[in-house]
Formats: C-alpha cells, structure tokens, sequence
C-alpha cells in the first residue's frame, strides 16, 4: 500500500524526504473533516477554488482506497444549489443547498466577491452562517466573505482583515470588529479572515498546517506551485507594490537601483547625489510619491530579499544580512523582529523548504 502511496505522490512531484512521515499521520486520521465552502451568486471564483484545490492538495497526498478516510471532504455550498456565476462570468455549479450541508461541519469558509454586499442582505443565508457557526470548529472567510461574517455578529470583538481596498468599509460598517488591513490573513480564536484572492490559498494552508504540519503544508505548497507557504502577518502588500510609482524618473530609478542593487549603498544622502537632489528635497518628494520615506521603502525591500534567501537556501544569518544590504545579523535581526515580530533563525526554522534527499531527487 505505501509503494502505491509513493507512486502517488510521486505523480504530484511532491516526493520529499518526509513524505512517507505525513502519509501515515493521514492514514491515521479516522474520518475525513468535512469542509463547508459557502458561495452565492457574484463570488470570486478564485475565493473559492483556491482553498479547494489546498485541501484537495492534501487528500491527493494519500490513496483513495487506504485503510484510513480521506483527511478532507469538500462541500460547495448554496442558498439553493442551482448554478451560479462568479464575479468574472463563469458558471460555479454547488454540490449541494445550504439545507443539505453536513450535520458536523468542521470547518466553514466563506468566500468572497463583488456579490458579497448582495448576500449580506439575505437574512436566511446570514441566520445559516450564525447557527453553522456555532457548531463548527473554526469559521473562516476569504476576502470580502468577513463581511458576511460580520453581519452575523461573528466578528464582534474579534481581529479581522478583508482585502485593503475594502477594509475601511468593514470598519465603518461593523465598528465592533477590530479591523486590521495589513495582513494577509488573521485568527482571533476559532475565526480565521483572510485577504485576497490568492490569500485564501495561504489561509487554507495554515488550516492544513494546524491539521497535519507545517511539513505537508509546505508540499502542497510546491505542487501548486506557490511562491512561498506566506505567515499570516505578512503584509498584503510587496515593497514594490506598497509603494506608489513615482511620477519623477529620477525617482523611479531610485527604486529600481534599490532593487537591483540591493546590498548598495542606499542612503538618503547617496540616492539623493544619484537623483541630482538635495537631501531633504530627495527625501521629501520620494514620500510624497511614494507614501513612504526612503529608509522605510529600503527596509521593506531588504527585508523582502532576506525572507527569499532564508526560506530558499541554507546560507548562514551573517551571509544573509551581507547579501541583502543589512551589514550585520543584528541589524537584520532588529528589522525582522519590526516588521513580523520574529527573528530571522525562528523565521527560517518555521519556513525554511527543506531539500530534497539524493534518493529523492527528480
């Protein structure tokens, strides 16, 4: 049964070293989680499909027909289970009518999208959420679905985020949410809210990660070939997309030197000489562009850089800090523990991708 095992996995090219470790704590589990995906109709298909594809990720890691059940199963869900389009105009059909979910649904997540201020009207859905929610063991949205679990009063009191651009709105509407924009997603207790589109798919891998372990995470991970398994506290935001594009070329070149040159010298005083400014001048108009200062927009760049090298390679701290400008592991230490609240070693011990064994090797 496990050389059948391995053939599977070995089809989704996630062979690793601990593979055979993760599949018998899957074989383990005694009966599938039953997954609860609530849709309506102008849901982002991407809210939806993303986390899908997460769990059915980690069900692909075992054999259909092992000794044990499958670790997740999967319900889309409707008000009435007729089909539906998404917000980009594809038919999404459910598997089933809110009336027939599972009677023990272990985790609900709420997708979100442009239909989401439609669907916070419909007081039956809302009424639904409540009492699904009240039985389910975590409850989770994707995007502008935390408006939906708002309305039914399932953020009160709670820390929450929505994608950035409707944050504020969030805020407004439900005062007694505690609404954070920045992260890509956030758990307050037993309530999960994510950000965007391709943070439900981070989401749903931290959900993955409480279940199973960072390890099988991680595999799932490089199947769907992530960029990187994102901690929640990361921001929504990259450096470079943080940062407004300036109108000046002198400007734009600033940041692209930062980028390209990113152990470079880099102060206000040198970009300032590169831009023919003076340095107040320079400093002034890159925040005014930008939104950010100078120091701030290298940081975040920098910081961006170290977290690739740290979770990608195995180079010591000391040459960590050196290649992305830092000068000194205590330096990039002090900006790691700013902006994400752990240092860089606990940063790589928690996602650093660990290589694959000779034996393994594609």
């Amino acid at each position: 049964m496990l050389k059948h095992v391995a053939e599977k996995v070995g089809n989704l090219s996630l062979r690793t070293e601990r593979a055979s470790a993760i599949i018998e704590r899957m074989e383990r589990t005694r009966s599938p989680r039953e997954v609860a995906i609530v849709v309506y109709p102008g849901v982002q298909s991407l809210d939806v499909t993303g986390p899908l594809e997460v769990f059915a990720g980690a069900t692909a890691l075992i054999d259909a027909q092992a000794r044990a059940e499958r670790p997740y199963r999967v319900h889309i869900l409707s008000r009435d289970a007729d089909p539906l389009a998404t917000s980009s105009g594809l038919t999404l059909v459910p598997d089933a009518a809110l009336r027939d979910a599972p009677a023990e649904i272990d985790t609900l997540i709420v997708a979100g999208g442009s239909g989401s201020r439609a669907a916070v009207a419909d007081v039956a859905l809302i009424k639904w959420l409540t009492r699904a929610a009240a039985s389910a063991r975590r409850t989770a949205s994707v995007c502008t679905g935390a408006f939906l679990l708002a309305e039914a009063g399932l953020l009160d009191g709670r820390s929450a985020t929505t994608h950035w651009a409707s944050a504020a709105e969030l805020a407004r509407l439900y005062p007694r949410a505690r609404v954070d924009a920045d992260p890509i997603f956030l758990r307050d207790g037993a309530i999960w809210t994510s950000a965007g589109v391709t943070a439900g798919m981070d989401l749903a891998l931290a959900l993955v990660e409480e279940d199973l372990d960072r390890d099988a995470a991680l595999l799932i991970a490089r199947h769907l070939v992530l960029f990187l398994r994102r901690p929640g506290n990361q921001s929504q935001f990259s450096a470079t997309l943080a940062a407004q594009q300036p109108q000046r070329e002198p400007l734009r070149e600033a940041q692209r030197l930062i980028v390209e040159q990113i152990a470079g010298e880099h102060s206000v005083e040198a970009m300032a000489a590169r831009a023919h400014m003076s340095p107040r001048h320079f400093a002034r108009a890159f925040r005014a562009e930008t939104g950010v200062t100078p120091a701030r927009y290298v940081e975040r760049v920098r910081l961006e850089a170290a977290r690739r090298q740290l979770e990608d390679s195995a180079d010591p701290i000391a040459t960590v800090a050196a290649d992305c400008g830092f000068g000194t592991p205590e330096t990039m230490r002090r900006a790691f523990l700013r902006a994400l609240e752990v240092g860089p070693a606990e940063y790589r011990r928690r996602f650093h991708a660990r290589p694959r064994s000779p034996a393994h090797a594609a």
